[in-house]
């Protein structure tokens, strides 16, 4: 069992969040558990982030992580106007962070994310226990935007209930930010079922080269 206590909290991670609409909707929608609904489009969420040093977290150290899954429906966060998001996959490279996280019903596998940045061209590989699965070909520029706060909401389900998680986050994204290419690797493994439409259709997004947030804040049952 973890000896962490919620919450966490991170600071100043390098994040590439976006969204798409997926090449196979239906498979989409298959990974959304009964009781809960996916988006008329069944648009999926990334998040592709690499914390560099333990002194950046609370608790966790330093880890990367790309998390993904289908946003849903009549699950908002606080805002009422952001989805609700369903994690399918959550490659971690720490494994204090997978107990942590696995303990709290998020699907933790060993994984481990890298960005890279040369001018304007930044690169995001996710691998999952070594084979790398997923690559995002990003255009950014250096110049901040306007920072963006406020509160997400993941859903779990542990002990046969959904329980509702808000996530505050203060990020800090470059305004320049074009999703060049999003490549699915490796058609065996079962992230693939998430994979964009061609052509590509990015649905929101960014890159932030610091982004904070708690992890996680308030939960609480759903009914």
């Amino acid at each position: 069992m973890s000896q962490l206590q919620a919450p966490q909290l991170v600071v100043n991670s390098r994040m590439l969040y976006f969204g798409w609409v997926p090449a196979d909707p239906d498979a989409v929608a298959a990974l959304v558990p009964a009781g809960l609904k996916p988006m008329a489009n069944r648009q999926v969420f990334m998040n592709q982030y690499v914390v560099d040093t333990p002194e950046q977290t609370s608790g966790f150290g330093a880890y990367s992580l790309t998390y993904i899954g289908p946003d849903l429906e009549d699950a908002y966060a606080p805002d009422g106007v952001t989805p609700g998001r369903w994690w399918t996959h959550y490659f971690n490279s720490s494994a204090v962070v997978r107990d942590y996280a696995s303990e709290r019903g998020v699907p933790a596998s060993v994984g481990a994310t890298t960005i890279e940045v040369h001018g304007r061209k930044l690169t995001a590989t996710t691998t999952s226990d070594g084979v790398p699965v997923i690559r995002t070909t990003v255009r950014v520029g250096h110049q901040l935007g306007e920072t963006a706060r406020g509160q997400l909401r993941y859903l779990t389900e542990v002990g046969g209930r959904f329980v509702a998680g808000n996530y505050p986050f203060i990020s800090e994204p470059v305004a320049d930010f074009t999703v060049e290419k999003l490549e699915f690797l490796d058609k065996s493994h079962s992230v693939y079922a998430l994979r964009p439409a061609d052509p590509l259709e990015i649905t929101w997004g960014f890159y932030a080269p610091r982004a904070s947030f708690a992890y996680p804040g308030g939960e609480s049952i759903l009914d």
